[in-house]
């Protein structure tokens, strides 16, 4: 699997391979991950760092994984591909990360001010297949906007998208913090942050908030583990309050890590990653109006199905 690798060595507890995206996912990570190297866990970790879903989803239902962040829709799309096997299924361990997405404009224009002004534009975004399609897709067709024939959306990776938009070849795109706040620090002022994608998702008073992360872990590996779990959830939490809490510290820890280019932008995204921890009981309520919107959108975006009891572990 593709990915950064490192084993802490610590022989109390269990061993849990855990995956964590290079994205707001791997921030709040961070203090965790470092402990883990520094051996200072409970647990004993073996972390992936990836670039995409596709990984988590690989490792996830391989078995090379135990606990991973992922995409919120990715999550119960797995879910429901897997919730009838006996050896791949995963749940809902935890919820994190609200809206990151941010819709940029290069060559120091001005003109996009609301999602309306996009059209007839092309949009260059990340995560097809995921949370910025269906959010951007829904966004568009809120606003009266066909997102098949009144815009044109290009899906490319976030390095090939902040060098066109740096460059100039590139007028809009759709990017996560912190590739969003990379490509703004790295523009000279050229590309500006147009529209928060959070605040246009409130702006449309549906009653949901965009809950963009969901940790998940294997069910075989729940019931075998559940201390470690436990535990893992715990330090979890706290590496999360401490990124939120210790913003300057942590945005070295992110650079040291390869998360992002240098401390500086870590430094710049973090206060914009949204970063939250949910789990136990207020996992469903947290997030139950979002998957209902995603579904009325595009069922498959969530695996043609709503969530049932089995997809929440409580603990």
């Amino acid at each position: 699997m593709a990915g950064t690798l490192s084993l802490s060595v610590c022989a109390e507890e269990a061993t849990v391979r855990f995956g964590v995206l290079s994205g707001p996912t791997g921030i709040g990570a961070a203090k965790l991950l470092t402990d883990s190297d520094n051996q200072e866990t409970g647990n004993t970790y073996e972390y992936v760092i990836a670039a995409d879903n596709s990984e988590i989803v690989s490792g996830l239902t391989t078995g090379e994984l135990d606990i991973a962040c992922m995409a919120s829709n990715m999550a119960l799309n797995l879910y429901n591909q897997t919730k009838d096997s006996e050896d791949s299924g995963i749940q809902v361990i935890a919820l994190g990360t609200q809206g990151v997405l941010h819709i940029l404009e290069s060559g120091g224009s001005e003109d996009l001010q609301s999602i309306s002004d996009l059209e007839g534009k092309t949009i260059y975004a990340t995560g097809q297949g995921s949370n910025p399609e269906y959010i951007l897709r829904y966004l568009l067709a809120c606003n009266d906007l066909d997102p098949d024939e009144d815009v044109e959306i290009v899906f490319a990776d976030a390095t090939e998208i902040s060098a066109g938009l740096i460059s100039g070849e590139i007028e809009v795109a759709m990017l996560p913090v912190p590739a969003a706040t990379a490509a703004i620090l790295q523009s000279d002022g050229t590309v500006r942050d147009a529209i928060d994608v959070n605040d246009a998702w409130e702006e449309l008073g549906n009653g949901s908030s965009l809950i963009m992360t969901a940790v998940v872990a294997r069910t075989e590996f729940i019931e075998e583990n559940p201390d470690a779990v436990e535990t893992f959830l715990n330090e979890y939490e706290a590496s999360i309050g401490y990124v939120n809490s210790n913003v300057e510290e942590a945005a070295e820890l992110v650079a040291e890590l390869g998360i992002t280019p240098s401390a500086a932008i870590a430094a710049a995204a973090i206060p914009q990653c949204n970063l939250v921890f949910i789990s136990g009981e207020a996992m469903e309520a947290a997030i139950t109006d979002y998957y209902d919107v995603l579904y009325e959108a595009s069922p498959d975006s969530v695996g043609g199905a709503l969530p049932d009891d089995g997809f929440y572990y409580v603990g």
